[in-house]
């Protein structure tokens, strides 16, 4: 599906671009934090890795850059199920951009995308356990709908993750 760019004046979303694949190696490898978070995110992280990414089809992803700079801060997508009336958000950001918000903007820019585009749900789900990940989906307005308990066998954690549901609906913009 076709990105047209997003902004808010703080960050833009735009299509990713082949272009785009030494930054998000320079994002990505070996960063243990997302890493552990993210087990299917392969370490280390090669220029391959990043093109068969910005290749990949089935899911709406969007680079997430700094408004003014252009700089790459990380990457939030949509996987909208077959009736396109709910999509899924997942989303990772850099190191050195965490905790300034950029997450919880690009994931209410992204939201309101989805249900301009006809999503009557957007869901995202986090683990309880990663605090900032949880704060992102509320700071940006999602409830918190119940947690799904023992849902995915997490390697690089050793341990069953529990994922926090969270949601935002068309009707809750009304």
């Amino acid at each position: 599906m076709a990105s047209p760019p997003l902004n808010d004046g703080v960050v833009a979303l735009r299509s990713w671009q082949t272009a785009d694949a030494p930054a998000i190696v320079e994002c990505c490898d070996g960063d243990e934090e997302m890493a552990g978070w993210l087990d299917r995110l392969p370490q280390p992280y090669t220029r391959a890795d990043a093109e068969f990414s910005i290749a990949m089809e089935g899911e709406e992803t969007f680079a997430v850059t700094d408004s003014g700079s252009g700089r790459i801060l990380g990457s939030i997508g949509l996987t909208w199920n077959r009736d396109d009336s709910i999509a899924e958000i997942g989303y990772w950001l850099r190191a050195d951009a965490r905790g300034n918000g950029y997450m919880t903007r690009a994931v209410a820019l992204v939201t309101s995308h989805a249900l301009a585009n006809g999503a009557e749900r957007v869901q995202l789900r986090a683990d309880p356990e990663n605090v900032a990940s949880c704060r992102v989906a509320e700071k940006a307005g999602f409830v918190r709908e119940g947690v799904l308990r023992s849902a995915h066998w997490n390697p690089r954690l050793h341990r069953r993750q529990d994922w926090a549901m969270y949601s935002a609906l068309r009707s809750d913009a009304a």
